[in-house]
C-alpha cells in the first residue's frame, strides 16, 4: 500500500473523515470514500483499513458498501451491516442489494 508509516497515518485519517461524515440513511462505496479521501483507487485499501477497527470503534462502517449496492461481508458480519443500515432506514432488497441511486451519498447535492 504506502511505502511510509506517515503515509499509512494520514490515509487512515482522511478515510476514516469521510466516513464519519456519511449521514444516517446513506451509503457509500468503497470506491467513493477512497476518492473523497483524495486516494482514487484504493478501494480494496479502504476495505482492509474498516476490516482492521478496534472492537466498539464509533465509526460509521456499516454506511460503506461494495460498488453493486451489496454488502461485501458475510455471515455474522453480513448480518450485522444489514442490521444497522436496516434501523437508519435503508431497505435492501432479498438479494442483498441497496439502491444506490436512492441511497448513495453525493455530497454537496443534499
Amino acid at each position: 500500500m504506502m511505502a511510509h508509516s506517515d503515509d499509512k497515518q494520514q490515509f487512515l485519517a482522511q478515510v476514516f473523515t469521510v466516513i464519519h461524515q456519511i449521514p444516517a440513511g446513506k451509503v457509500s462505496t468503497y470506491g467513493d470514500v477512497a476518492k473523497m479521501a483524495g486516494y482514487p483507487g484504493y478501494a480494496r485499501h479502504v476495505g482492509k483499513a474498516l476490516g482492521q477497527l478496534p472492537k466498539g470503534s464509533t465509526l460509521p462502517w456499516f454506511r460503506v458498501i461494495n460498488s453493486k449496492g451489496e454488502i461485501s461481508l458475510s455471515g455474522p458480519d453480513y448480518e450485522r451491516q444489514r442490521a444497522e443500515l436496516v434501523a437508519e432506514g435503508i431497505p435492501i432488497s432479498s438479494r442483498g442489494k441497496i439502491s444506490l441511486r436512492s441511497y448513495r451519498w453525493q455530497p454537496g447535492s443534499m
